[in-house]
């Protein structure tokens, strides 16, 4: 399994270029809740971007419950007033990309609960995810590479296993800035790689045995470094 590295502040200005063209678009037409859009191929060359960037700009307004895709259908307008879409888009376009030590402060949160609940609900597919992300993340560091990918596929496996979608949405979320930013911002020293191995046995272990409060204290003792980046800097 490979993570993708998104380069988020690449795009970001196309995506709220589209997103403001289909803002416009609904509101000439007077499209109302439940109407349809134009297919991808029609609003890709009308607004002259590519298919790709187009469907990043709708998930977008997916995620925030603006628009509906229905498979084989096409995608609609939400149920939602065309003021009260108007106001949330906006807000959307005025939403800053967040800094990395928010990214990193979301994370530890996220993680402290998640890991918690693995712990509750992993099945043995879950641990068998968490222990090959565990062994590749090992093979990495004792070879003397870069794992910061593997390291963050760990904790997404853990995320998964927490059987909460919402939490594993925004993992999957923010995690992207996370690896794009974190050797940028010298978080971590690599000389702390190989007991980073330990750390995640020991959470590994925790979940397997499913005891949720030793889970969560391993994950908090593993996140002791970033906890003063955050917290002390």
């Amino acid at each position: 399994m490979k993570l993708e590295i998104l380069t988020v502040n690449e795009n970001q200005s196309i995506q709220n270029s589209i997103i403001s063209k289909i803002r416009d678009l609904i509101n000439y037409k007077n499209l109302e809740p439940g109407d349809k859009l134009p297919s991808e191929r029609v609003l890709s060359d009308k607004f002259e971007v590519s298919r790709g960037n187009l469907r990043e700009a709708i998930q977008k307004l997916e995620f925030y419950g603006l628009l509906k895709s229905i498979p084989q259908s096409g995608t609609f307008v939400a149920n939602i007033g065309v003021i009260a879409m108007n106001g949330m888009i906006e807000d959307i376009l005025r939403l800053d990309d967040p800094d990395f030590k928010s990214l990193v402060e979301t994370r530890i949160l996220l993680e402290l609960k998640t890991a918690r609940l693995a712990a509750i609900r992993r099945t043995d597919k879950d641990l068998e995810q968490m222990k090959n992300a565990l062994e590749a993340y090992a093979n990495k560091v004792n070879n003397g590479q870069d794992a910061v990918q593997e390291d963050l596929l760990f904790h997404l496996a853990i995320a998964k296993a927490s059987r909460n979608s919402t939490m594993n949405t925004f993992m999957l979320i923010i995690t992207p800035g996370i690896i794009t930013n974190f050797e940028k911002y010298h978080v971590c020293d690599k000389n702390l790689a190989q007991s980073g191995i330990k750390e995640h046995q020991a959470i590994f272990e925790a979940i397997k045995n499913q005891d949720p409060q030793l889970a969560k204290q391993k994950m908090k003792e593993h996140f002791k470094i970033l906890y003063q980046y955050c917290y002390n800097t």
